[in-house]
């Protein structure tokens, strides 16, 4: 039985590899250090979508390629192994897929089209203060009105929320939790920036009594936990791929580093130390791409996957936390000169680590589930 992937799921990612090889580079992402200017990509994502990878995993009669989560996770990890500033995350895994999933028709027709064609880009709103889960928000809240609702809350992090057409939010109501596409510039909503340390534009939106349409009502309080949870999910699990792909490419720079570095007359990676600290890096690489690829592949086949995408976020978070340590260290002062990529993987690495969460935290709720009987048990 072969678990590799496909000749299609390969081709996918080879060309999604070759853009980014041939548009990012040092120079062009050194544009957008400290802020100096936006780190969005507009020719990188006029290729992408003249491609059609920015519709990879929507279907036909969206302007899409017709191919799934698997493939659209390649993608992402192809932009972790370039850190390429490009919204892939936000817009195609948090914004469209649920859309496509759990939209109406209406709402299908009128947003995905214009992802697929780079015209058009969607976020999610995830994060509130001192809660993560948005499938159970706390302080956004919402009352119905007109047929549809009346929403006032604050989120936290949100990406691209000044280019995005629609913000997906959760809010609860007295009737349970709910999903709505909000528009960014609608009377009462505030975007404030917010300053992260891998410069990506993120925001926080103040809503203050949102006037939100009923076509803009992706679920209602019947389903509304569940979608966010799916979103959630899949979510994770793309960031889990981003993260194989940053720390495969930081320790092949290493890797490449020590076997040109020389102290003694020799090149390092052949002191003995060197040489299992590198070999330690790579195993871990391999654990979390076959634990993120389990997720995804559950996910993408429709399957509970709530216990593989704790597992991924593990491994993403000390993988993440390792290698940055261990490629830092190899490549001594070099690993920490702006002139030199490897501290924007560096960055990257712990950016992912903090935003998929605390191993510890993640560990604890993994062992509550087995201590249950939820997991390991199908």
């Amino acid at each position: 039985m072969n678990f590799g992937f496909s000749e299609e799921q390969r081709e996918v990612q080879n060309l999604a590899r070759q853009i980014f090889t041939d548009l990012v580079s040092p120079e062009k992402l050194k544009a957008s250090d400290d802020y100096a200017g936006e780190r969005f990509d507009e020719a990188l994502w006029g290729k992408l979508a003249e491609a059609g990878l920015l519709g990879v995993a929507l279907e036909e009669q969206y302007a899409g390629m017709g191919f799934g989560f698997t493939e659209l996770a390649l993608l992402v990890e192809e932009v972790g192994r370039s850190i390429a500033p490009a919204p892939v995350i936000p817009n195609l895994v948090s914004g469209a897929l649920p859309v496509q999933r759990f939209g109406t028709d209406e709402q299908k027709q009128r947003l995905l089209p214009g992802v697929a064609e780079g015209k058009l880009m969607l976020t999610a709103a995830l994060m509130e203060k001192h809660n993560e889960n948005p499938a159970s928000p706390r302080l956004t809240t919402a009352v119905a009105k007109d047929g549809g609702y009346s929403v006032s809350g604050t989120k936290l992090c949100v990406p691209f929320a000044h280019r995005a057409e629609r913000m997906i939010v959760s809010a609860k109501t007295d009737n349970g939790v709910i999903a709505l596409l909000v528009d960014p510039k609608a009377d009462g909503v505030t975007l404030n920036e917010m300053k992260v340390t891998t410069y990506e534009p993120q925001y926080e939106v103040a809503l203050k009594d949102v006037s939100v349409a009923a076509e803009d009502v992706l679920a209602g309080a019947d389903k509304g936990a569940e979608v966010m949870q799916w979103l959630t999910e899949h979510t994770t699990a793309a960031l889990c791929a981003h993260q194989v792909g940053v720390t495969d490419c930081a320790m092949r720079m290493t890797a490449s580093y020590t076997a040109e570095r020389k102290q003694f007359g020799v090149p390092v990676a052949t002191f003995q130390a060197v040489g299992h600290r590198a070999a330690n890096c790579f195993i871990d690489v391999e654990c979390l791409r076959l634990n993120t690829y389990q997720a995804v592949s559950r996910l993408a086949g429709g399957h509970n996957a709530t216990n593989e995408v704790q597992i991924a976020k593990i491994w993403a978070g000390d993988v993440g936390h390792r290698v940055s340590y261990a490629s830092q260290h190899l490549h001594g002062g070099m690993g920490i000169d702006r002139d030199y990529p490897l501290w924007r993987y560096c960055t990257w690495m712990r950016h992912n680590e903090m935003m998929l969460g605390s191993s510890a935290k993640n560990l604890a709720a993994l062992g509550k589930r087995i201590a249950a009987g939820e997991a390991y048990c199908q």
